[in-house]
């Protein structure tokens, strides 16, 4: 999940970042009387995946001739198109993380799709409810969801071969599992138990707690509890254990190179580990808590039409053929290991006829999203990563860290309210 910047900031900074336009790709352009429709799409998305989602456009022109899509990746797509707007040149169609619907909404930035959904009966039930929510603000639902993910337990299917090892289902076996799969050598770590090395899945352990990130009102954080504190010392007890050492696998892929027996990861990982021929792995549910708690974290993308956009006919239509039919979330899966947002097309046999994604569909039953609160974003990025980072160096006890979080994080969800 990408670190994000508060809408405060970036709306003042419209007028500045104006010039930025100018180096974007055009926006969306009237029909044409002789010939296809134009529709532009904005999204973070570059590099290799951009090959990825002109695979998708590209079944979606050749599948009917009103409208032809293209898509444009923009590096900070959020800020540009509040710039866009602005300005009246916005693209037709933008993907980008859900979570930035409801910050953005508001700002009139997006338009409602709500009639859209009446008039062609969309069926909503078929959406997995936590990505849906996240395409709504104030009662109105601006987009669908395409894409979503979680981190699911990966692991080396030879090492716990070797071991006489099945899968924990338990912190408590998680930890002794680590253990017994640790090698050292000469006092250095060789291969670790279980790679502990991302203190921003912090919510997904707390979920497994039974803790919470913020009260019911949003107005206060609330991982400064005794969940908090129970997730911090298991993490302490696996590396007083010596099961990781900060900084052990840093820069590489460790569990791909057979350096680690476990860790945390997603399906988009998968076609990378696949690459690996000596490589033999599994993917499981992450293990429950003290008390017995499932928790996962859900993020990924969807699609929503700019306020202003010209195509705005063209934008719904692509966003219905992907969102709305199965076959086409199955398609991208192929294409990306993304999971579809689309429940229908999740119990597609491509994936329960497969058991690593089976076990990261099954994990999607539970997973939660991230609060839609304003300044919640700035609370993780500012205030709780960086005392937990400070956590894991040895620079702050369990309690100084949620404490100093919690201190920072409730002032600038007060701020927020402003």
């Amino acid at each position: 999940m990408k670190s994000r910047t508060r809408l405060g900031t970036a709306i003042a900074a419209v007028a500045a970042s104006a010039l930025l336009l100018a180096g974007c790709a055009a926006a969306s352009a009237p029909a044409t009387s002789s010939g296809p429709q134009k529709v532009v799409m904005w999204g973070s998305w570059g590099g290799d995946q951009v090959k990825q989602i002109d695979q998708m456009t590209s079944k979606f022109n050749a599948s009917q001739s009103k409208y032809v899509v293209n898509y444009v990746p923009q590096e900070l797509v959020e800020q540009k198109l509040l710039t866009a707007v602005a300005g009246g040149q916005v693209p037709d169609l933008v993907m980008w993380d859900r979570y930035q619907t409801a910050l953005y909404a508001p700002k009139g930035a997006l338009q409602s799709i709500d009639e859209r959904v009446t008039k062609d009966n969309v069926n909503l039930k078929a959406f997995y409810p936590q990505a849906l929510g996240e395409m709504k603000s104030g009662g109105k639902l601006y987009g669908l969801p395409t894409l979503v993910d979680n981190r699911s337990l990966v692991y080396n299917k030879k090492m716990f071969a070797d071991h006489g090892l099945t899968p924990p289902t338990t912190w408590a076996e998680l930890k002794t599992d680590a253990e017994k799969l640790t090698l050292t050598s000469g006092g250095k770590l060789q291969t670790s138990g279980f790679l502990l090395s991302d203190p921003g899945l912090f919510a997904m352990y707390l979920a497994e707690a039974g803790g919470q990130l913020v009260n019911k009102a949003g107005t206060k954080t609330a991982f400064n509890s005794p969940q908090g504190l129970d997730v911090l010392n298991f993490w302490k007890s696996l590396t007083d254990a010596g099961v990781y050492t900060q900084g052990f696998g840093d820069g590489t892929n460790a569990f791909a190179a057979g350096n680690a027996a476990m860790q945390m990861d997603g399906p988009w990982d998968i076609p990378s580990l696949d690459q690996v021929t000596s490589l033999s792995y599994g993917v499981a549910e992450p293990p429950v808590g003290p008390s017995g708690d499932k928790g996962a974290t859900m993020g990924g993308f969807g699609l929503v039409i700019p306020q202003g956009a010209k195509q705005s006919d063209g934008a719904w239509a692509f966003m219905k053929w992907w969102a709305t039919e199965p076959k086409n979330g199955v398609a991208f899966s192929k294409i990306s290991s993304w999971l579809p947002a689309n429940r229908d097309a999740a119990k597609d046999p491509y994936f329960s006829q497969n058991a690593n994604l089976a076990a990261f569909v099954k994990t999607l039953d539970y997973a939660k999203v991230r609060p839609s609160v304003a300044g919640y974003s700035d609370v993780e990025g500012k205030a709780l990563t960086p005392a937990l980072q400070k956590f894991m160096s040895g620079e702050l006890t369990a309690s100084q860290a949620l404490s100093q979080a919690q201190v920072q994080g409730d002032q600038i969800l007060q701020e927020n309210k402003k």
